[in-house]
C-alpha cells in the first residue's frame, strides 16, 4: 500500500514521515555543526589577531568613573594635573552619564551615590559650571539621595582632601594597626589582600589628615548646607554594629593624645610596609586604587615627587589610562595580562589551533616568565610553603593568585611546547603551591588560606565592599579541575575540594559566582571541574545544574544574568543574552554530556548568529565582578575567549579527563 494524494492511508506513510522529520533534524544539526564550525574558525581569527608580539593577551578592563574622578583628584592634590589629561577624562566621564543626571557603576545599572558625587566634582574640575543642565541633574540627583552624607567613606575621604569634609567625621583608621600581631582581630592581615595594600597607606593619610585649598565649593551637593553632617544616633551596644562604632569613637579620641613618638614609628613601619611592596613596574598589586593612596601617604611623609619611588609610581598609573580614538581617557582598575593570556590560551587550543601552533608556543614563553617564585604575604598564613604561581597583572610578585595559577597550569598543558621539562617543573611548582593554600574547610580563595575573619568587615571604615577573601565555588571549582587534569583527581585534597563544591551547592542547582556574574558564572564553572574529576553525569548534583540552567535561558537561545542577582534574588539567572555568559552555560551543558540537548543547539546558534563580521561579538553587559555588587568589570576580552572555548567544545568535543555516564 502507497500513501494517498493527501497522505491519509497505508502504513508506508508515518514511517516516511518520521524518516523525512528524522532527515531534516540531521540536516539542521549538521548545518548548526557547520555554523559553529565556521564561527570558531572567525573567532580564532580574530583573537590571533590581537595577540601581543610578546605573546600576550589583554583586553581593556572596565569599571566606572570613579576610577578617572579619583585619577584627577589625585593629580589636583600633588599639583600635577594638566589640562589635556583633565580635558579627555572629563570627555569619558560626561559620556557615562545616565538621562536621569547619576552615574552608573555598571552599565545600564542603577545610579549611585558615590559614583555621582566623584564624577560631578571631576567635571567641575573640569570648568563644568553648577548650572549647567548635566550638573544641576547630577546635583538635584544626590540631593534627592542624602547628599555627600550618604556616600561611601572612600570618597568622603576624597573630600576631606580638599577641605568638603571634616576629617572629623570619617571613621579613624590609626597606623598603629600596624603593630598588632598576627593572631590579633584586625591585625591587616585579617583583611584580604586588596584592601590590606590600600588599607595601610591610608592609615598615614588618616593620622595626617591633609587639607589641600579647594578650587571651588560644593554646597550643591549637600542637602543642607549649614548641617553637611547630620548626626545619627548610635546603634545598640549589644550589636556589632554598636560595638563597632563605639571602638571608632576611642579611637577618634586616641588620635587626639596619640603619643608622638608611637605615632611617628608607626608611620614609619607603615611607609617602609608601602615602600618594599613597591612591584618592579611602580605599582603596588597591580591595582589602581592601593597605587593612589600609596603615592599620597609617601608623598605626605616627605617623599617627593622626583623621588624614585614616587616618580616610578606615577608611571605606573599612567600606564593604567586608555586613550580612546574620539580623544577620551578611560582609567583601569587594574590590567590582566595573564589572566587574559591564559584563557586565550584555552580557548584557541579548545577551538581547534594545533597544540604546538607558533602563537601558543610564544604564549607558554610568556606564562612561563610570569611564573612568581618569591615568597609574599600569602606566607604569613602558610609559612614554609615553597613559592609558584601566577598573578593576575603584568606586575604582582607578592601576590599571586590561585585562580590565575590553575588556569595557567590548564592552558600550559593544551600546548605542545619544545621544552617539556621546564613547563613540567613549572607546573609541579603551582599545582605544589596550590595544593599549599587550600583553606581549612577544603576550599580555595582567591589570593589567601583562611582570610575569613568576621571582623573586618564590620568597622565602619570598610563600607567599599568585600574586605576579606573567603573561599568560593568559582576558585575551588578552577583549583579542582586542574587537579583532575593533573592526574590528582583521587588526591584526598581534590575530594575535599570536590566535597565542599557538592556542599554548597544552591537550592536550586546552580553556585554562587564570586568573581564572575553571578551564578551562570559559579556553574559553569563548576560542572567542568566535577565531571574532569570523575562524578558521573548521573550525580543528582550534575543534573540539578542541568536543569537550572535549562530553566534560566532565554527565548532568544543565549543566557544572561544582571549584576543585581546579587542583591536581589529576583534577579538570579536573569538578564539580557550576552556572549560570555551564553558561553559559560554551554561550558557547563557540554561538561555534563548535553551536546545534542535543546538548550546546547540553541546556545549555540545564538553565538553563530551574534557573531560579528570580524570573528568577535559585542558586550556593553558587566560580566565580571571585583566586589559583589559594590564593584563591577567588563572585561574586554571575556566576549572572546569564553564564545571560542565553548564554540570549540562543541565543535571538537569536551576536553575533560574524567567524564563517566
Amino acid at each position: 500500500m502507497t500513501a494517498t494524494t493527501d497522505g491519509s492511508a497505508g502504513a508506508v506513510g508515518p514511517r516516511a514521515a518520521a524518516a523525512s522529520t528524522t532527515h531534516d533534524t540531521d540536516a539542521s544539526a549538521s548545518g548548526l555543526d557547520a555554523a559553529a564550525a565556521r564561527a570558531a574558525e572567525r573567532a580564532v581569527e580574530h583573537l590571533l589577531a590581537r595577540q601581543d608580539p610578546e605573546g600576550w593577551w589583554k583586553g581593556d578592563l572596565e569599571t566606572n568613573v570613579t576610577m578617572d574622578a579619583e585619577d584627577l583628584l589625585l593629580r589636583q592634590f600633588l599639583g600635577i594635573l594638566d589640562a589635556d589629561t583633565l580635558r579627555a577624562a572629563a570627555l569619558h566621564i560626561r559620556r557615562e552619564q545616565r538621562e536621569d543626571g547619576a552615574w552608573a557603576t555598571f552599565y545600564g545599572g542603577p545610579g549611585e551615590v558615590s559614583a555621582t558625587v566623584e564624577a560631578y566634582v571631576a567635571l567641575r574640575l573640569a570648568g563644568d559650571p553648577p548650572e549647567a543642565p548635566h550638573m544641576a541633574r547630577a546635583s538635584a540627583w544626590v540631593r534627592a539621595r542624602g547628599g555627600i552624607a550618604a556616600a561611601r567613606v572612600f570618597t568622603r575621604i576624597w573630600l576631606a582632601l580638599f577641605g568638603w569634609w571634616r576629617w572629623e567625621d570619617l571613621p579613624e583608621l590609626p597606623p598603629e594597626l600596624l603593630f598588632l600581631p598576627k593572631w590579633f582581630p584586625l591585625n591587616i592581615y585579617d583583611f584580604g589582600c586588596w584592601a590590606r595594600q590600600t588599607i595601610v597607606p591610608l592609615t598615614v593619610v588618616s593620622a595626617k589628615r591633609p587639607v589641600r585649598p579647594a578650587p571651588f565649593p560644593l554646597d550643591e551637593l549637600h542637602t543642607d548646607p549649614a548641617r553637611p553632617n547630620p548626626p545619627r544616633p548610635l546603634a545598640p551596644a549589644t550589636g556589632w554594629d554598636g560595638i563597632f562604632q563605639r571602638l571608632d569613637k576611642a579611637l577618634h579620641a586616641y588620635h587626639r593624645v596619640a603619643p608622638r613618638a608611637l605615632r611617628g614609628t608607626a608611620m614609619n613601619v607603615a611607609a617602609r610596609w608601602i615602600v618594599e611592596r613597591q612591584e618592579n613596574d611602580g605599582c603596588w598589586g597591580g591595582i589602581q586604587p592601593p597605587a593612589v593612596y600609596s603615592v599620597i601617604a609617601l608623598h605626605l611623609l616627605g617623599y617627593d615627587l622626583q623621588h624614585p619611588v614616587m616618580r616610578a609610581g606615577l608611571e605606573s598609573l599612567d600606564r593604567f589610562a586608555v586613550w580612546r580614538e574620539d580623544g577620551s581617557r578611560m582609567i583601569e582598575a587594574c590590567q590582566s595580562p595573564v589572566w587574559d593570556t591564559c584563557l586565550a590560551a584555552i580557548a584557541l587550543a579548545d577551538g581547534g589551533l594545533p597544540p604546538d601552533h607558533p602563537a601558543l608556543v610564544k604564549a607558554v614563553d610568556w606564562m612561563l616568565d610570569e611564573e612568581i617564585t618569591r615568597t609574599g604575604d600569602w606566607a604569613v598564613r602558610r609559612p614554609g610553603l615553597p613559592p609558584g604561581g601566577w598573578a593576575f597583572e603584568f606586575h604582582n610578585d607578592n601576590y599571586p593568585d590561585i585562580d590565575d595559577t590553575a588556569e595557567v597550569v590548564l592552558a600550559l598543558r593544551r600546548v605542545r611546547h619544545p621544552d617539556p621539562a621546564r613547563v613540567d617543573a613549572a607546573v609541579a611548582r603551582g599545582t605544589r603551591w596550590t595544593l599549599g593554600m587550600q583553606s581549612r574547610n577544603g576550599a580555595w580563595a582567591a589570593f589567601d588560606a583562611d582570610n575569613t575573619s568576621p571582623f573586618p568587615n564590620r568597622l565602619p571604615f570598610c563600607d567599599f565592599g568585600e574586605v576579606v577573601d573567603p573561599p568560593s565555588a568559582d576558585v575551588t571549582a578552577h583549583v579542582v579541575e586542574m587537579l583532575a587534569h593533573e592526574g590528582r583527581a583521587q588526591d584526598p585534597r581534590t575530594r575535599r575540594g570536590i566535597e565542599w563544591l557538592l556542599a554548597n551547592q544552591e537550592p536550586n542547582g546552580a553556585w554562587f559566582g564570586r568573581w564572575g556574574v553571578n551564578h551562570v558564572y559559579g556553574t559553569g564553572s563548576v560542572l567542568p571541574a566535577l565531571t574532569a574529576a570523575g562524578l558521573p553525569l548521573s550525580h543528582p548534583a550534575v543534573r540539578r545544574a542541568v536543569r537550572w540552567l535549562g530553566t534560566v535561558q532565554n527565548e532568544d537561545g543565549g543566557w544572561g544574568e544582571d549584576l543585581r542577582s546579587y542583591e536581589d534574588e529576583a534577579w538570579i539567572g536573569r538578564g539580557a543574552s550576552t556572549a560570555s555568559q551564553t558561553a559559560w552555560a554551554l561550558i557547563a551543558l557540554l561538561a555534563a554530556g548535553e551536546r545534542d540537548s535543546g538548550p546546547v543547539r540553541r546556545g549555540v546558534a545564538w553565538l553563530a548568529e551574534t557573531q560579528r563580521e570580524d570573528g568577535s561579538w559585542d558586550e556593553p553587559y558587566f560580566t565580571g565582578t571585583g566586589f559583589p555588587w559594590d564593584f563591577s568589570i567588563n572585561y574586554h576580552l571575556y566576549r572572546q575567549v569564553f564564545p571560542l572555548t565553548a564554540l570549540g567544545r562543541y565543535v571538537y568535543g569536551d576536553p575533560s579527563p574524567g567524564r563517566k555516564r
